[in-house]
């Protein structure tokens, strides 16, 4: 989008659209169809006009249609823009996973990865794609959007966390067996992802001394040593020396305790050991309107905490909370971005060193 005086100060919101076979569409046209959301931002839907096309006559909605344009420059600011990628009639087999379903995607997240390096969108929305499909199309192991997009913006070190209206939970460990769990964690990697969670909920969350909690790996956090082990050689020492650097991380806790107590509400952020320990109960409280955002990177990215729900994709039957949620939550995580960097900004242009001295 080309910005002028008038539009200089909205958000530009680009999102790929996922798995065209599967409810991706659908979340991103009924999330386009609320007016707010060309109000306080301008969208920019990375795909192709026939794929939207056909959604939108199968979900029966005659009074919409994006803005079909060829590069995010020309994005009109008030209305749902759509970058078309290709002019390739592309076959739609619903709730199936395809190798023209996997390449589209991939087509789609390069071509907005390369717009947000550029600075011709803002943010980053994705919806959701089908592992399998586009690991295909890629040829190379992809085990979902955080990994793959931390390569592409170079990044080692980065966070999967999940949020709520009242929950943030992040994972130590993500995409990976149940088996490898105890054999991946160790007190530097914990330490990693605590300093980039009290960061992130810092910068990105406005909270001035965010308070973590940490759950344990085994039943009843180990229960002093009698189920495992981790618990005192591993997670302890690496609350302990975040502690020391005088963050707010507290536990580990027994992770089913700690949420049938409701003990979560009295922090800002939980940390998982691994995947399903922390997204079990996050989609149990937070299905709705739950979010993906990948804490660490250069860039804002979030995501429908939802997959492809290839079983309901055509039939209207998806709800849009979580996209619409996803997109909102960018643009708020984008602005308290800027509001930290001019914050904390050096107004006498002093380096580290002289300020301190």
């Amino acid at each position: 989008m080309i910005r002028t005086t008038e539009n200089e100060n909205r958000i530009v919101v680009g999102i790929t659209h996922g798995d065209i076979n599967s409810i991706s569409y659908e979340v991103i046209i009924k999330t386009c169809l609320d007016q707010r959301i060309t109000e306080l931002f301008t969208p920019i839907v990375y795909g192709t006009s026939k794929a939207a096309s056909y959604h939108r006559k199968m979900l029966n909605i005659p009074d919409f249609s994006f803005n079909i344009i060829r590069s995010a420059d020309q994005a009109s600011p008030k209305k749902a823009n759509l970058i078309n990628l290709s002019d390739i009639e592309i076959k739609i087999d619903l709730g199936e996973s395809t190798t023209v379903a996997g390449e589209m995607a991939l087509l789609s997240i390069n071509a907005a990865v390369e717009d947000l390096k550029k600075g011709l969108i803002d943010v980053l929305v994705t919806a959701p794609v089908n592992k399998h499909n586009v690991q295909d199309a890629a040829q190379k192991p992809f085990t979902g959007h955080t990994g793959y997009l931390a390569e592409k913006f170079g990044v080692t070190s980065y966070l999967m966390l999940m949020v709520g209206e009242n929950l943030r939970i992040g994972v130590v460990t993500e995409h990976i067996p149940l088996d490898q769990v105890a054999k991946t964690i160790t007190t530097s990697l914990i330490s990693d992802k605590i300093n980039i969670l009290e960061e992130s909920l810092r910068k990105d969350f406005g909270i001035r001394k965010p308070r973590i909690a940490l759950l344990g790996l085994n039943p009843h956090a180990g229960d002093n040593g009698l189920i495992g082990k981790e618990e005192l050689e591993i997670i302890t020492p690496a609350i302990q020396a975040a502690q020391q650097k005088g963050q707010l991380v507290y536990g580990p806790y027994p992770a089913d305790g700690f949420f049938a107590s409701s003990g979560y509400k009295q922090f800002d952020a939980v940390l998982a050991m691994y995947h399903d320990q922390g997204l079990i109960p996050f989609k149990t409280l937070c299905f709705e309107d739950g979010v993906n955002f990948t804490a660490g990177l250069p860039y804002v990215r979030t995501s429908p905490a939802h997959g492809t729900a290839f079983d309901i994709a055509g039939k209207d039957l998806a709800s849009a909370e979580s996209m619409r949620s996803a997109t909102y939550l960018a643009c708020e995580i984008f602005k308290n971005r800027m509001e930290w960097a001019e914050l904390n900004k050096n107004p006498l242009g002093f380096s580290k060193k002289e300020k301190e001295y």
